[in-house]
């Protein structure tokens, strides 16, 4: 008999310091989400899809993080204020990756957003260039100098010219009014997704050159870096999870994500940022964190050949994969 009282009085008091626990638990707080800084390279467009959608479904937040996404007053200031800390991530391009990290800046990338190419070279679909040989003595726009002559001159080689057979205008960001307008005869740099949309809106249609068909490397157009000293920040894990999901939920039901892309940004809500929409879509990095190191590899060997960078470092130099 004394035994059983021993026991009933043991559960007892396992059974009153369970319930003593779980009150206490449920009177403690929620631990605050974490705040996480991202500098975009330009203003928000479809570009950015999978981070706006990040935020306004949730899937932030799920991870315990509050973002803020922020624009840059210089579209070359991203990757710096990453690399001094100014930031925590910073939205930027694959080939600046390379020459940033070639040229010392202690900067890796992390993730991706785009993982195709965007970039061509444009002309008018009724203007006077059918070829690339049709370039010869004709002016050629750009908004950013180092990469995108280099990808023209591999491009010009495939028509069987050589740079000294253009002329090279800066039109800054103005790639499309250039065209238009008659100022340039192409652009390079143009974005596939927005300027050929621009253009048909405007009834003159373009048609793009597209550099993986002439001899340029696939690489990523828009990736995430960071710091190289803090990658080992928890905060990036949940990040790029998050961002993943947010991908997987654009993809699985685009319409229902335009419309929280647009909830957000009623200022985007136009035929042209619709089309980019659209367009962009089959261009996102279906898993964020996931690095090619062979792709990246390739590409490090084409800029060293084409003299962009003075040679091609090790991929560990420009890259990371922070999830499995």
């Amino acid at each position: 008999m004394v035994i059983i009282v021993k026991k009933a009085f043991s559960a007892f008091l396992l059974l009153l310091m369970t319930l003593t626990l779980a009150t206490a638990q449920a009177d403690e707080p929620a631990a605050a989400p974490q705040k996480l800084t991202v500098m975009l390279d330009w203003f928000v467009n479809p570009d950015h899809a999978a981070l706006v959608i990040a935020q306004e479904k949730g899937f932030f937040a799920a991870q315990g993080l509050t973002v803020e996404l922020q624009t840059p007053a210089d579209p070359s200031d991203p990757p710096k204020l990453a690399a001094a800390g100014k930031v925590d991530l910073a939205v930027s391009y694959q080939p600046q990756l390379h020459i940033h990290v070639n040229a010392g800046l202690p900067i890796k990338r992390v993730g991706t957003l785009v993982a195709t190419l965007l970039n061509s070279l444009v002309v008018l679909k009724d203007g006077p260039v059918k070829t690339l040989a049709d370039l010869k003595g004709r002016k050629i726009g750009y908004s950013v100098g180092g990469f995108e002559e280099a990808l023209l001159k591999t491009l010009l080689t495939k028509g069987g010219l050589k740079l000294e057979d253009v002329t090279l205008v800066n039109v800054n960001f103005s790639l499309s009014p250039a065209l238009l307008s008659g100022q340039v005869d192409a652009v390079i740099g143009a974005f596939r997704n927005f300027e050929l949309n621009q253009m048909d809106l405007a009834k003159k249609p373009g048609r793009a050159f597209y550099p993986e068909e002439e001899g340029v490397p696939p690489y990523d157009e828009l990736v995430l870096v960071a710091n190289r000293d803090q990658l080992g920040d928890p905060r990036f894990r949940r990040f790029l999870t998050a961002l993943e999901q947010a991908t997987l939920y654009i993809l699985n039901h685009p319409d229902e994500a335009w419309k929280a892309f647009i909830a957000r940004h009623k200022d985007l809500n136009d035929e042209l940022n619709r089309r980019a929409w659209r367009d962009t879509l089959p261009h996102l990095a279906r898993r964020p964190a996931a690095l090619d190191e062979a792709s990246y590899r390739r590409f490090a060997q084409f800029l060293a050949k084409q003299g962009v960078i003075t040679v091609a470092l090790p991929v560990s130099n420009y890259a990371v994969q922070l999830l499995d």
